[in-house]
């Protein structure tokens, strides 16, 4: 008989709790700071994109968002350590096209980035552009390709095996038909410092990390790897305007989790992103630096990162792409 009344009495309460809300998760997080992988060197495009991305989305979730650069083998260091963190909402990954050329470029990647990360959702696109220093004379991207094709030692820097500077590269390597060296770095700025001091010919750079030194004439500009013209450089034209099919190349950023993430996390960190990315003050500091809307569901992005890795491969392949 007490047993049964004690099993009355635990069921009763059961009924009369209340019932959870769904997200109920997301409403409780975040209950501490957050930290941001950022797998690419401080003043890398990213970095100043994620950023940019992270000050509002910290002010609206009510927590210090921790910025953590950690460059290195085109970003597969940094986002390694993310893949290994907690799947619990307080390590994000913000990572950008280098996500999904990682296989191609390193084949004993110790983590998967479909299986193994989340989308959540994109900041945007920027386009590459190809620099050299001044004190070459190049006038046009044409200018570069003919230097390219009589010197036996051209020479392209990079923020890593891997990187989106180093795939733009290849592409623009690839369409214009010349040989060039390869010479990876740990992140955007060493390889800018490099083209700068005259040591390595030319970079395929973000727009965000190379504006202001071609502004201050330390760097001139020859193409931008977009299919259409950027609005931070409306004078300089577009690799496919140059007349190099098949050199443009679509350099996305966004942010990733664990796969793991509960999902109300991940579908909250949707929702207060959004937001951020719509705010005028954030489109205010894209807008200069050439910054483009990506509007994707956290489920088309997921869907975009494994088509490019699949079509990465292939590139590898068909091209013969050799990476050490």
């Amino acid at each position: 008989m007490t047993t049964r009344r004690a099993f009355l009495s635990i069921a009763a309460a059961a009924l009369a709790a209340p019932t959870l809300p769904r997200n109920a998760g997301a409403q409780a997080w975040p209950a501490r700071s957050i930290r941001a992988m950022v797998p690419f060197a401080a003043g890398s495009s990213l970095d100043i994109v994620g950023r940019i991305v992270m000050d509002p989305l910290s002010r609206q979730l009510g927590q210090t968002i921790v910025i953590e650069n950690r460059g290195g083998a085109g970003g597969s260091i940094g986002t390694a350590a993310a893949a290994k963190a907690e799947p619990d909402g307080y390590t994000l990954l913000i990572q950008a096209s280098a996500h999904s050329a990682a296989p191609a470029a390193y084949p004993n990647l110790s983590y998967d980035p479909v299986r193994d990360f989340a989308a959540v959702i994109p900041f945007g696109i920027i386009p590459n552009v190809t620099v050299v220093h001044p004190g070459r004379g190049f006038k046009s991207v044409q200018d570069l390709v003919a230097a390219a094709k009589k010197s036996g030692t051209f020479t392209y820097a990079s923020a890593g095996v891997g990187s989106a500077t180093h795939w733009a590269a290849e592409r623009l390597r690839l369409a214009g038909g010349y040989d060039a060296v390869h010479v990876p770095f740990k992140g955007g700025p060493e390889a800018l410092t490099e083209v700068m001091a005259g040591r390595v010919d030319f970079t395929c750079m973000g727009i965000s990390a190379a504006l202001s030194l071609i502004r201050d004439g330390k760097l001139t500009a020859l193409a931008v790897s977009s299919a259409a013209r950027s609005a931070a450089l409306p004078d300089v034209p577009t690799t496919l305007e140059a007349g190099l099919k098949d050199s443009d190349y679509t350099y996305w950023m966004g942010l990733f989790v664990p796969a793991k993430t509960p999902r109300p996390i991940i579908e909250r960190l949707y929702s207060e992103t959004q937001k951020a990315l719509a705010d005028s003050a954030l489109l205010d500091k894209f807008r200069p630096q050439g910054i483009e809307p990506l509007k994707l569901t956290s489920a088309q992005f997921d869907a975009m990162v494994q088509r490019e890795v699949a079509a990465n491969i292939a590139l590898v392949k068909a091209a013969k792409l050799q990476f050490n």
